[in-house]
């Protein structure tokens, strides 16, 4: 791993709570409206910009990454957001009810990225992938980190704790409850020496982030005819937590039909395909088991894992949507059709009940988690999980440590 300190701009400690924000991705349009709406200094007002011009504007409108490339000038202007003296590395807790992960706040550089030694898991969204180009190249900057994950060395433990011992730059419990603490790293040499002899780090969150960051670091090395490597562009910021740290929550599935099916008609070829037990609970005990809710009424549908099924293949998911999704109700591909729903764990299996009782879908799926071995070895294979695989809680906030491509 390549990695080195970088000169941030952060918010002054008072604003800290107040700047930070959700990640882009995890909030629709009226979510982010709603978030920002009286808080000038909401990062989302950056990374969300619609936010700021007319409802109903278009996401991909020009309007929009100048409106993104005006707010971050403002946040630089009112003091929002200023400038470090010195580059560092940042040690980053984040605390959900007895859930603690700590990671290093890093800038990785992209040929790591290109050469899989950051490895990714899932496909990118063209035109997402095209959106967050836009936003870093016209901001100059990456408004959020991507979230990597790496396996656990003792002695990167040892100095993230020792720089733990003084008082954290930032220490806030944001509106969710997660509390965000963030320390400088006194002395970076020693933890990039570290991060020296780890050979890969997985991408957790954020594969549209790292891919936007690569791309517009290609397109610049091609402007540049004096280009080293070594220029700001060439590195992307990241957030590297040891794996078994890491927190995954479910990854559920709403459909809001039946392919013209009864419910009966159904739930006997779903019989037809699992093990099937009424009145069951509405979160799976452990993996080969699916949760599924159907006309007010939980179902537990498990199977037996085939022992030469390849990684992807034995995934929860992957059984689901081999056996369910595609050939009974016509979900084919899930990443573009509308007809299903993805529905993150934090939200709890009450949603999926909710959608389901209210007509707005006719069929839940409540998921037993991916493990973060299962991520790892797939991505060791070079594949590609199915889409909506995992959700990773807590989320890092966007806008306390910004990496500027000067």
């Amino acid at each position: 791993m390549r990695i080195k300190p970088f000169i941030a701009w952060r918010p002054p400690v008072n604003l800290a709570a107040q700047v930070a924000s959700p990640p882009y991705d995890v909030v629709d349009t009226e979510e982010a409206r709603a978030m920002a709406a009286g808080q000038p200094s909401c990062f989302l007002h950056v990374n969300r910009a619609e936010i700021d011009l007319p409802v109903g504007t278009d996401l991909y409108a020009d309007e929009v990454y100048r409106q993104a490339q005006k707010n971050f000038k403002t946040f630089q202007d009112q003091g929002y957001l200023v400038k470090d003296s010195r580059p560092a590395l940042y040690v980053y807790r984040l605390v959900m009810g007895t859930h603690s992960q700590t990671g290093v706040v890093v800038v990785c550089h992209v040929e790591d990225y290109e050469r899989d030694i950051v490895k990714k898991h899932e496909k990118t969204r063209k035109n997402a992938e095209d959106d967050r180009t836009r936003y870093t190249s016209l901001v100059n900057a990456n408004l959020g980190p991507v979230f990597l994950a790496y396996k656990d060395q003792a002695r990167i433990d040892e100095l993230i704790r020792n720089v733990q011992q003084s008082a954290p730059l930032f220490d806030f419990t944001a509106v969710d409850g997660i509390r965000h603490s963030i320390w400088p790293v006194p002395d970076s040499a020693e933890l990039v020496r570290q991060f020296a002899a780890v050979p890969e780090a997985y991408i957790a969150d954020g594969h549209h982030r790292a891919a936007s960051a690569a791309r517009v670091a290609i397109e610049r090395r091609a402007a540049n005819p004096r280009h080293t490597g070594e220029e700001e562009y060439n590195w992307f910021l990241a957030v590297l937590f040891p794996a078994t740290q890491l927190q995954i929550l479910p990854y559920n599935r709403c459909v809001r039909d039946l392919n013209g099916l009864s419910a009966a008609q159904f739930l006997g070829a779903v019989r037809e395909r699992f093990a099937v037990a009424e009145n069951a609970a509405p979160r799976p005990m452990r993996p080969t088991q699916v949760s599924m809710y159907l006309e007010g009424k939980w179902y537990g549908l498990s199977w037996t894992p085939e022992a030469d099924a390849n990684p992807v293949a034995a995934l929860d998911v992957s059984v689901l949507q081999d056996r369910v999704l595609a050939p009974l109700l016509g979900i084919d591909d899930p990443r573009s059709n509308k007809r299903i729903e993805f529905v993150g764990g934090i939200r709890g299996t009450d949603e999926l009940k909710k959608r389901v009782d209210e007509g707005r879908s006719a069929v839940a799926f409540s998921m037993y988690p991916t493990t973060i071995d299962q991520l790892m070895a797939i991505a060791d294979a070079g594949a590609v999980m199915p889409p909506k695989s995992t959700w990773f809680e807590p989320k890092l906030r966007s806008g306390l440590l910004v990496h500027v491509l000067e």
